[in-house]
């Protein structure tokens, strides 16, 4: 009996300089996919990913480069072990990624996609000082309880990614975090870390961005969905263009519940493949998934691995 295997994308944060270079080097594939990716951008990826320079960093830019190198560990797992998902499921920018695994979208088109995500976030948090700050050690209640009071006094800060039990990042204004900083320790978090961003994800100080992303979708987004996604916003899942659209924009002004989809489809897979680098989501669902098996590919060995215990 085939095993039930979700597969699995990370978004922002996991990026590292020198990500995708196994693959590069030593698959005419993938430098293929750079090179189309790169033509649609105007981005020379090989400099973006392999030369120290302060672009990989911004948004506009690491969205794209995250994408591109998690589809293209998702493409060559496909030619060397052709494997069907019962669902996707993506960490934020990692959504777009499981849509374009889903076949829903073509990879380029999602490289142009995400980097103008990644602008259309960068305008709306231009004018303002906006941040973000991961919570260690709280119970979800407790910090969403926090957030609520610190919104009646006036106060820009909303939960915005719930990554395991204990450990969830919130976003608003950067000076309005700072003056919570004291309020999260008091209630017993164990860090209270502002990240270093510029912007303010999955919360309304995006809510901007929302129509022109959607715009933006409808020119490149198909119905042909190989598989299920499940949403961010939602934990459900969503196999049309519709649905693809207005999940995918709600998302940039709510919560990632990448947590709690877990734990919603954990009864109904056997495995997880995680497409990308680093292993952000392999780490996180050891405490959201204990008894399901996470395996990942970032470059050609461990895609050898995982073909070999498939």
């Amino acid at each position: 009996m085939s095993k039930k295997i979700a597969m699995i994308f990370p978004g922002q944060g996991s990026q590292s300089l020198g990500m995708g270079k196994s693959f590069y080097e030593n698959s005419a594939l993938a430098r293929e996919m750079f090179e189309k990716a790169g033509e649609r951008i105007g981005v020379d990826f090989t400099k973006l990913l392999f030369e120290p320079n302060e672009l990989l960093d911004q948004t506009e830019y690491t969205q794209p480069a995250i994408l591109l190198v998690s589809m293209i560990a998702y493409r060559l797992f496909q030619e060397t072990h052709p494997t069907e998902a019962v669902m996707f499921l993506g960490h934020s920018l990692g959504e777009f990624s499981a849509l374009c695994a889903s076949g829903a979208i073509d990879y380029v088109d999602a490289v142009e996609l995400v980097h103008k995500r990644g602008k259309l976030m960068g305008q709306a948090c231009e004018s303002i000082n906006a941040g973000m700050m991961a919570i260690l050690g709280l119970d979800d209640g407790v910090v969403e309880e926090i957030c609520n009071k610190a919104n009646s006094e006036g106060k820009q800060v909303w939960p915005a990614n719930y990554n395991q039990a204990g450990q969830l990042v919130v976003a608003g204004i950067k000076e309005d975090l700072q003056a919570m900083e004291s309020v999260f320790k008091e209630a017993g978090a164990k860090r209270a870390l502002l990240l270093n961003m510029s912007i303010a994800s999955h919360c309304p100080l995006l809510s901007s961005a929302m129509d022109p992303l959607g715009e933006v979708m409808e020119k490149m987004v198909s119905d042909s969905f190989s598989a299920p996604i499940i949403s961010n916003a939602t934990t459900e899942p969503y196999a049309t263009k519709n649905e693809a659209i207005d999940r995918l924009k709600v998302q940039l002004i709510q919560p990632v519940k990448y947590k709690q989809s877990i734990e919603a489809i954990a009864s109904k897979i056997d495995m997880m493949i995680e497409f990308g680098n680093g292993a952000v989501l392999k780490g996180l669902n050891k405490r959201n998934a204990p008894d399901i098996e996470t395996v990942g590919i970032n470059d050609m060995d461990s895609l050898a691995k995982v073909c070999e215990v498939l």
